[in-house]
C-alpha cells in the first residue's frame, strides 16, 4: 500500500512542477535559515559543556555597591581560593587565572605575538577537559616561570622540534620560561581563549594577602553532592574574618557598620556553563553574550519557519480545486478518505525532505560565507552529538506534517458527487483561511523589518554618538613597560616627526580601563567611593580631545599638580560635591594620601554605551609608573609613513622588539561586536523571510490570477483598463496588509522598547521606524505581485475567454 501510495504521490508532484519549484524552494530557504540560526544558538549555549567536572565548577563574583556604584565581575583576591579550600569543607579544590593581552614571546632572536597568554595555578588541567599531548600533566605548572604551549603556538615556534624543555622569554620578564608540556587548542566554545598557560606562582602577587586587591578570576572544585548554596552561606563568615580588618584600616569602620550603610561587598558562585550567558558580571577572560539575542534569533528562525509553513498551506489549499476530479475520480473508484488522506499527506513529506536536502546544501555553502563576514566559527558536524541527523529527519517530517496536515484533510474531504458535478472548488472556508494565513505572513515580515531597522538604528547611534572625547586619528602603542623609565625620551622623539601633533602617556585609554579604587572624601569619613582612575601625564587632555568644565589641568610648573586629581562631571553628580575644587579624596593605600580636586573634566564615555558613564579620576603619572599606553594624535593625512616613523623611533628604544598598537576609533568598536554581528545576522535573515514571504505570495498571485482568467477577459472587453485590472488584484492584498500592521505595530513596540532597556544610551522608538517597516513590505508585496496582475491584465481578452 506505501508503494503505491509513493507512485501515485511522485505522479502528482510531476504534473505540479512550477508549483514544486516554489513549495520546495521557499521550504528549503527557511530551513536553511532555521538550521543556521539554530547552528548559531547552539554555539552560543555549547560554551564549556564539554568540561567533564562542569555541574562541580564555580567561578567567584565580587558583587560591590559602595555609593551610588554597583560592580558585578570575575575579579576576586589572590588569597579567596586557598583560603576556601583550606576552610570550607565543600571545596576540594581552586583555580586561579590571570589573563594577558598581546604579548611578546621570544625565541632565541625570533620575536611572536601571543594574543592568548594566560597564568593559571597547577591545577588547570584536573578542572578543565584539555588533553596534554606531552609532557607531564600533574607537574606542567608546579613550579614558577613553566609554560604549556597549544599544539598549534607549538609548531608556530618550534616548527617540527620537540618543543620540551626549550626556554623562551615572555613579554617583559627577565627570567626565561621553560616549555613543559604540550596541550591540545583549546575548543572555540570555551569561556576562555589560551594558547600560551604560564604558571600562576610566577606572578609576583601569587602570595599576597590583600583581601581588597581584586585582579584574578577564582574558579572553585566543589564535591560531588555538595550545592553552591551551602558554600555561600559561609562567605559571609569569611569575609568578616578576612575583608573586614582591612576595610576597618582603610575606613576606620567595621564591615558589619560599612554594609549598615546600604553598602555591599558579597561574592557568590557563578556556575561554569553559565560564565558566557551572563552579561551582567564582567569578565576578564571573555565578552559574555547576552541570552537575550539568543531568544530573539531563534524566535527569527520560528517565525522563518513559520513563513515557510505558511507558503505551503496557501498554495497546497490554493491547488485544491484543480485536484478535485482526482479526488472525485479515486473516491468513486473505491479510494477512502484516510488513503487520499495519507497520500496527499506523504506528498508533504516528501517535498519536506526534498527541501531539507537543498537546505543542508545551502547552509554548506552559506557557513563559510557567514563566518567569513561576520568573523565567527559556526561549524556542521553530522556525527557529533550522534542525534543530529535524526533530528534532521525527524525536523522535515515534522515540517511536512504541520504544513500539509489541513490541506491533505480538505483535499481527501471532497464530496465525489459535488465535485464531478464541478460544484466544489474554493468554498469560504478556504478563501478565509488563505486570508488568515497570508494576513499572518504579512506581520511577521513587517515586525522583522521594523525590529531590523531599529536595531540598526542603536548601533548607528552607539557608533556615532558623541563620546566627550575625539578618538579620530588616535594612535595607540601598548606595552609602554617596555620603555621602562624612558618614555619621556620616546614622546619627545615621536614629536619630532612631521605629522605628529601630540603625544600622551597613560595606565588607561578609553575602552581599556583597568583600575577602579576605592575612596573617601575629607570630612565625609564615614562614605566610600569607588572611581575608575587612570594616572596621566600632561598631555592627555590634549591629545584626546577631553574638555574641561571647572577648574584647570596639570600644570608642569606646579610641583604640587603631581599629588593632585581631576575628577568628571559624572562624580560631582554622584558623590553630590558642591563645590568640587574643594573637594581633597583620600585613597586607600596605607599612607592615606590626600588628593586635592584641581579641575572637572565633561563627561566622556571610557566603556561602551551599555553602560552609565562611571566616576573617574584622573591622577598625575609619576615617574616610575611605566605600564599602560602611549596615545599619539596624527594629523589628518595618510597615516602609513608616520606610523612608519613611529615604528622606527620604538625599535631604537625597544631593541627591535615588536609594536604592539591600534587605532582608537577602530578598536572602540570592538566594544559593539556582538551588536554588530547580531545586526549584520538579523539583516540576512530578515532578507531572506522577506524572499520566501513572496515566493509565496508569488505563488498565490499566479493561482488567484489563473482562477480569474476569464473574469479578467469578461472585463476587459467591457472596457476595464490595465490599472483596473491591476486594482482588483491587489485591493485585497491591501486590505490584509493594513491589518497585519495592525497586529504587528503593537508587538514590535513592545519587543523593541525591552530590548533598548539592555542599553543606558539608547535612541526614543521613532514613527517613522514603523512607518519605514510599513512601507518596505508593502512595496515588496506590490513589486512581487505587480508583474504577474499587469502581465494577466495585458493578456488579450479572446485568448482569456477561451481559458480552461
Amino acid at each position: 500500500m506505501f508503494r503505491n501510495l509513493l507512485k501515485h504521490s511522485i505522479r502528482a508532484l510531476k504534473r505540479q512542477k512550477g508549483y514544486v519549484l516554489i513549495n520546495v524552494g521557499g521550504l528549503a530557504i527557511g530551513i536553511a535559515c532555521s538550521l543556521i540560526i539554530g547552528l548559531f544558538i547552539y554555539q552560543k549555549l555549547s560554551y564549556d559543556q564539554y568540561h567533564e567536572k562542569k555541574d562541580r565548577i564555580h567561578q567567584l563574583v565580587l558583587h560591590g555597591l559602595i555609593g551610588t556604584n554597583e560592580f558585578k565581575g570575575s575579579y576576586t583576591a589572590p588569597p579567596i581560593g586557598p583560603a576556601m579550600h583550606r576552610e570550607f569543607p565543600e571545596v576540594e579544590s581552586f583555580l586561579r587565572m590571570n589573563t594577558f593581552n598581546q604579548t611578546v614571546v621570544k625565541s632565541e632572536e625570533k620575536f611572536f605575538i601571543e594574543n592568548h597568554f594566560i597564568e593559571s595555578d597547577s591545577t588547570f588541567f584536573d578542572f578543565f577537559s584539555i588533553e596534554i599531548v606531552r609532557g607531564n600533566m600533574p607537574t606542567a605548572l608546579n613550579q614558577p616561570y613553566t609554560l604549556v604551549l597549544s599544539e598549534t603556538t607549538a609548531q608556530k615556534i618550534f616548527g617540527d622540534e620537540n618543543p620540551i624543555d626549550k626556554m623562551i622569554k615572555i613579554g617583559t620578564h627577565e627570567q626565561m620560561h621553560r616549555v613543559t608540556a604540550i596541550m591540545k587548542d583549546i575548543p572555540e566554545n570555551t569561556h576562555f581563549k589560551a594558547n600560551m598557560v604560564g604558571s600562576f606562582m610566577t606572578n609576583s602577587r601569587a602570595d599576597e594577602q590583600n583581601w581588597l586587591s581584586n585582579s584574578f578570576s577564582t574558579y572553585l572544585l566543589l564535591y560531588p553532592g555538595t550545592t553552591a548554596a551551602s558554600v555561600e552561606s559561609r562567605i559571609p563568615e569569611m569575609l568578616i574574618k578576612y575583608v573586614g580588618p582591612e576595610i576597618y584600616e582603610m575606613m576606620g569602620v567595621s564591615l558589619d557598620d560599612f554594609l549598615k550603610q546600604g553598602n555591599i561587598y558579597n561574592i557568590y558562585l557563578l556556575p561554569l556553563t553559565d560564565i558566557q550567558l551572563t552579561p551582567d558580571v564582567e569578565q576578564e577572560m571573555t565578552t559574555p553574550n547576552d541570552p537575550r539575542y539568543l531568544k530573539i534569533f531563534g524566535s527569527i528562525g520560528i517565525l522563518i519557519l513559520i513563513i515557510a509553513a505558511i507558503n505551503f498551506m496557501n498554495l497546497s489549499t490554493a491547488q485544491a480545486t484543480k485536484r478535485a476530479k482526482e479526488v472525485g475520480v479515486k473516491k468513486v473508484s473505491g479510494s477512502s478518505q484516510f488513503l487520499l488522506l495519507w497520500q496527499f499527506l506523504l506528498e508533504t513529506i516528501i517535498l519536506a525532505f526534498i527541501a531539507m536536502l537543498m537546505a543542508i546544501v545551502i547552509t554548506e555553502i552559506s557557513i563559510p560565507i557567514i563566518n567569513n563576514l561576520l568573523d565567527i566559527h559556526l561549524i556542521i558536524n553530522y556525527f557529533s552529538p550522534w542525534y543530529t541527523i535524526p533530528v534532521l529527519l525527524l525536523l522535515a517530517a515534522f515540517i511536512g506534517i504541520l504544513a500539509g496536515i489541513y490541506p491533505a484533510f480538505y483535499l481527501s474531504s471532497f464530496d465525489p458527487v459535488r465535485v464531478l458535478k464541478g460544484k466544489a472548488g474554493n468554498g469560504s472556508n478556504l478563501i478565509n483561511l488563505r486570508r488568515i494565513l497570508t494576513t499572518l505572513q504579512f506581520a511577521i515580515s513587517i515586525v522583522l523589518i521594523v525590529g531590523t531597522l531599529i536595531m540598526h538604528r542603536q548601533i548607528n547611534y552607539m557608533l556615532n554618538k558623541e563620546l566627550g572625547f575625539n578618538k579620530e586619528q588616535v594612535f595607540v602603542i601598548s606595552r609602554a613597560s617596555v620603555l621602562d623609565d624612558q618614555v619621556n625620551s620616546f614622546k619627545n622623539e615621536l614629536l619630532g616627526i612631521p605629522g605628529v601633533l601630540s603625544v600622551s602617556s597613560s595606565t588607561a585609554v578609553p575602552g581599556h580601563d583597568n583600575n577602579n579604587n576605592g575612596h573617601t572624601i575629607v570630612g565625609r569619613p564615614e562614605e566610600s567611593f569607588i572611581l575608575t582612575t587612570n594616572w596621566v601625564d600632561f598631555d592627555y587632555l590634549t591629545t584626546y580631545g577631553i574638555e574641561l568644565s571647572d577648574g584647570r589641568f596639570f600644570d608642569p610648573n606646579i610641583v604640587s599638580d603631581q599629588q593632585a586629581s581631576l575628577i568628571n562631571e559624572q562624580a560631582v553628580r554622584n558623590f553630590q560635591l558642591n563645590d568640587p575644587l574643594q573637594t581633597k579624596f583620600v585613597d586607600g593605600n596605607p599612607e592615606r594620601t590626600h588628593i586635592p580636586v584641581i579641575g572637572v573634566v565633561k563627561d566622556f564615555h571610557h566603556e561602551s554605551l551599555r553602560t552609565e558613564i562611571r566616576p573617574y579620576i584622573l591622577k598625575f603619572k609619576a615617574e616610575g609608573l611605566n605600564f599602560g599606553y602611549v596615545s599619539i594624535r596624527l594629523d589628518s593625512g595618510s597615516p602609513k609613513p608616520v606610523i612608519e616613523q613611529i615604528n622606527k623611533v620604538w625599535n631604537s628604544f625597544t631593541a627591535q622588539q615588536p609594536m604592539l598598537s591600534f587605532f582608537m576609533d577602530e578598536d572602540f568598536e570592538r566594544l559593539y561586536l556582538e551588536e554588530k554581528q547580531n545586526a549584520a545576522l538579523s539583516v540576512i535573515f530578515t532578507l531572506l523571510a522577506v524572499i520566501i514571504a513572496s515566493l509565496g505570495l508569488y505563488g498565490l498571485t499566479s493561482f488567484t490570477i489563473s482562477q480569474k482568467t476569464k473574469e479578467i477577459g469578461v472585463r476587459k472587453t467591457f472596457g476595464a483598463s490595465t490599472s483596473d485590472i491591476w486594482m482588483m488584484v491587489v485591493k485585497e492584498i491591501v486590505i490584509l496588509i493594513a491589518i497585519s500592521t495592525a497586529i504587528a505595530w503593537p508587538l514590535i513596540y513592545w519587543v523593541a522598547e525591552n530590548w533598548l532597556q539592555n542599553y543606558y544610551y539608547r535612541i526614543q522608538l521613532n514613527p517613522l521606524d514603523f512607518v519605514q517597516g510599513l512601507f518596505l513590505a508593502t512595496s515588496i508585496a506590490m513589486i512581487t505581485i505587480s508583474y504577474r496582475a499587469i502581465k494577466a491584465a495585458s493578456l488579450n481578452p479572446s485568448i482569456s475567454l477561451r481559458y480552461e
